[in-house]
Formats: C-alpha cells, sequence, structure tokens
C-alpha cells in the first residue's frame, strides 16, 4: 500500500496551480481529498490542536482518506512538553484514530538535535508519551545516521523518516531505512542554495524533475517491500509544487494519472 500526498493543502498560492480560482478555504480539503488519498497535516507544528479541528478533518473526508499529523513542535524543538501535553494531544487527535484515518504522528527534530544518550532517552520518552499510535521521526543531522539510531530505532517500534533535501554537508542526505511498519518519504525538494538563510518557504520553492523523481521509483518500490505502508509526502509546497510532483510520481508508479 503506498500513499502519495503533499504537507499540507490549505495553500492560498495554490489557488490557480491547483484549486479553482472562486475556492473557499473551507472547501479546500474536500476538493484535495477528492484528487489524493492521503495528506500530512503540519499546523499542529505551531501549535497544540483543538480537538474541533480534526473534527472538521474527519467529517470533511472519505472513510479511506488517511492523514499523517506532525506533533507540536514543543515535544521536539523547545522540548518543554511532557507526558501531560501529549495526553492532550492525543486527545484532539482522537477523531482520526477512532475512524482509522490516522497513519501515524510525525515528530521532525531540528539539525541542533544531536546524536547523544540523553537524546536517545527523550526519543524513548516521546514514545511512552504517545503510545498506541505510529510515531515517526525524522532527523535534520547526519550525525544520527548510525548502526545504532536504527537499531534503536526498531527496537522502539519508531519508524525512520526518508528525505529527499539538498546535498549539503551535515544534512542526513538520502538514506533509505526501515525501522517500523510504515514507511515514510518527505521530499523537501534540492533547493541548496535557499536552505539556510531564507525568508519563510523559499527553501521548499523546488520543482522535482521527471529524472529525479525517477531516481525514487525503485526505492519506494523496495521500502513497499520491506513495510506494511509506504508513505510520501511532497513537501515542496510553494505554487503547486508538491501537487504536480506528487502527480507525476503517481504516474511514474501506476502508469495512469487522473485530475
Amino acid at each position: 500500500m503506498i500513499y502519495i500526498g503533499t504537507a499540507g493543502y490549505s495553500y492560498k498560492d495554490w489557488i490557480g496551480p491547483f484549486y479553482p480560482d472562486d475556492i473557499k478555504q473551507s472547501a479546500m480539503l474536500e476538493y484535495y481529498s477528492a484528487r489524493f488519498d492521503f495528506v500530512e497535516i503540519n499546523s499542529t507544528y505551531y501549535h497544540m490542536p483543538a480537538v474541533r479541528i480534526f473534527e472538521s478533518l474527519n467529517r470533511k473526508t472519505p472513510a479511506k482518506f488517511m492523514f499523517s499529523v506532525k506533533i507540536y513542535g514543543g515535544f521536539t524543538h523547545e522540548r518543554t512538553h511532557g507526558f501531560t501535553g501529549a495526553r492532550q494531544f492525543m486527545q484532539a487527535v482522537q477523531p482520526l484514530i477512532e475512524s482509522k484515518k490516522l497513519i501515524c504522528l510525525l515528530a521532525q527534530f531540528p539539525y541542533s538535535f544531536h546524536y547523544t544518550r540523553e537524546n536517545l532517552e527523550y526519543i524513548k520518552n516521546l514514545r511512552h508519551w504517545f503510545d498506541n499510535v505510529e510515531i515517526c521521526i525524522e532527523f535534520r543531522n547526519r550525525n544520527w545516521i548510525n548502526e545504532e539510531t536504527m537499531q534503536f530505532l526498531k527496537s522502539e517500534g519508531i519508524g525512520f523518516v526518508c528525505v529527499d533535501e539538498p546535498n549539503i554537508r551535515g544534512l542526513v542526505g538520502n538514506v533509505i531505512a526501515v525501522t517500523s511498519n510504515i514507511s515514510y518519504i518527505r521530499m523537501h525538494g534540492r533547493n541548496a542554495e535557499k536552505w539556510y538563510g531564507s525568508q519563510g518557504s523559499e527553501r521548499y520553492d523546488y520543482l522535482y524533475s521527471i529524472d529525479e523523481l525517477i531516481e525514487w521509483v525503485t526505492k519506494i518500490k523496495e521500502l513497499e517491500d520491506k513495510s506494511a505502508l509506504t508513505v510520501v509526502s511532497f513537501n515542496n509546497h510553494p505554487l503547486g509544487k508538491a501537487v504536480k510532483n506528487a502527480r507525476a510520481l503517481r504516474a511514474l508508479l501506476y502508469g495512469t494519472e487522473s485530475d
């Protein structure tokens, strides 16, 4: 099972490139979910969500539509939240859990989160706080890429997030690994010049070529063979580039593409 979609869906600059000119923001998810079967929710990184948000997401999408949900930055970046905050977050996400639309929670740690014993213990606590749901972790720092990390993730039942990103020293780079039932891929683009020091979403302003997507076809099939479910999330969202690339990858994998 392969789910292909985008990181977020509610972008004003998608009106025209993807959404009709007259669409209301409240109608974007219904339009999106008629054309894709998965979306990654990123807004939850910026603030602790309320249950009504996920009640709405659940109500507006078909029964077979799936979500991943990014964990609040208070757990991954500031690391000021703990068990109580996790209970609050889980209570909010409960509508997706009950409807079986939640694939996993996504924990994206910053570059400053280094490979240390202390941080391994923190991840173990995170796994405990968010029990009974699948968790996938994205590292941004290359020093996490070692055999001990992979064995640790496997022992804790945590998924490793594979990424496509610029070839910059210190970043994780193109590492393929499966450490849980879920294979998760995030396509960030290869905008090396804007990765550091850019404003807003400039670092993700990148359109993959067909040849660059073809590089991933064999890798995705390899990951699919090793896991129960594979997720591909395009985060190169400016001006609808993520939508264009998600559709192109779907065509490469399945040979056809629909509106």
